[in-house]
């Protein structure tokens, strides 16, 4: 009887290589059918535009695709368990291995190490990979589809208040003083709340205090007249700073540098709950790749000629969605406030931990 928690070396590296080459082979063709139907409904937006075609249609797949990889990638590693585990046990394999003296859990080690490391390289890649292709693409989105954003730091989609009155910009660029804010619209309030007047212009800049607007458009609701303004200066109250935390993006942002912007948000007196879930949850998220060989697990035990291989296949599959359904309710509740951060992010993790081994050990017979 083996009292190692892993097999010997061979069987270790036999089925982490096994393991390894099906998550990857589902990975690849998982992107690439996603990758070609997003293509399908997003290419004529991109195509519609003055000068675009071949070549931003692949600047647009290689933004894309680290985000499906991230979504993905613990999908790929559910179904590659259940793949690999369904061979084995149809090769009598699993039979072998424990006729041999290997717990369930021993069999199962080598498959939940290579998760494990796959679950590290994903937070990596998605703190160094995905949150920047994430934030030129939203840029990108916000100009729909026009000139690509040059700067490695543009975020999108700015709405501000200065008492009654609204600044929007659909892209900021820079930090500080030097921030720039493209395709920007002030709207000038009245006491009631309606609109009096709107300027929209293509640039601003801070100017200590205020925001000039240049080669702006003037539009007086009350006379319905239009009329060219070469520079404005509006919004007088508004600062740098306050810009700087309504674009904190978390899903641009990475994890090193996420947590001190929401300390800064908080500071201001605002609610950080859906931020502070999302922190947690750039950890959680991928570790779940490490629960699905345990959900996935029912597929290995009992014997292939009993019929019943099929069931427990669909059995591991509807466990480890059921753990994806869960784990995003709970993230959209945190978001709202129902449940702590904290508890939002790990809960659906250690539940299904439990759930796993419960699973796993009243199976192995």
């Amino acid at each position: 009887m083996h009292l190692d928690f892993f097999p010997s070396r061979t069987l270790t590296l036999y089925l982490a290589k096994m393991f390894i080459v099906r998550i990857l082979a589902v990975l690849v063709m998982l992107v690439l059918v996603l990758m070609m139907l997003d293509l399908l409904s997003t290419s004529g937006d991109i195509l519609k535009v003055p000068g675009n075609g071949q070549g931003e249609l692949w600047t647009y797949a290689t933004l894309r695709i680290p985000q499906l990889i991230q979504r993905f990638l613990p999908y790929s590693v559910l179904l590659a368990t259940i793949i690999a585990l369904i061979t084995l046990n149809q090769n009598s394999e699993v039979i072998a291995m424990k006729a041999a003296g290997l717990s369930a859990h021993q069999v199962l080690a080598p498959l939940l190490l290579t998760a494990l490391l796959v679950s590290v390289s994903s937070f990596v890649f998605n703190e160094r990979v995905v949150t920047r292709a994430t934030a030129t693409l939203k840029a990108w989105e916000a100009t729909e589809y026009g000139a690509l954003p040059q700067e490695a730091k543009v975020k999108a989609n700015v709405y501000l208040t200065d008492g009654t009155n609204i600044l929007t910009a659909r892209t900021v660029t820079g930090r500080g003083n030097a921030i720039r804010l493209g395709d920007v619209t002030w709207y000038r309030r009245g006491p009631g709340g309606s609109i009096e007047q709107q300027i929209r212009a293509p640039r601003a800049s801070f100017v200590n205090p205020g925001w000039r607007l240049e080669e702006a458009e003037q539009f007086d609701v009350t006379t319905a007249a239009t009329k060219q303004v070469e520079t404005i200066v509006v919004g007088k109250a508004l600062s740098p700073a306050q810009i700087e935390l309504e674009t904190i993006d978390p899903d641009a942002e990475p994890f090193w540098n996420l947590g001190g912007a929401i300390d800064a948000y908080e500071a201001t007196g605002r609610r950080t709950s859906e931020l502070r879930a999302k922190w947690w949850h750039k950890l959680a998220g991928p570790l779940s790749a490490f629960l699905m060989p345990l959900l996935g697990a029912v597929a290995a035990f009992g014997l292939a000629r009993s019929g019943q291989l099929f069931v427990r296949a669909v059995i591991g599959m509807a466990l480890g969605f059921a753990y994806f359904v869960v784990d995003n309710a709970a993230l959209a509740m945190g978001s709202f406030g129902g449940y702590p951060p904290l508890l939002a992010a790990w809960a659906p993790f250690f539940l299904f931990l439990l759930v796993g081994e419960t699973v796993l050990i009243r199976t192995e017979e």
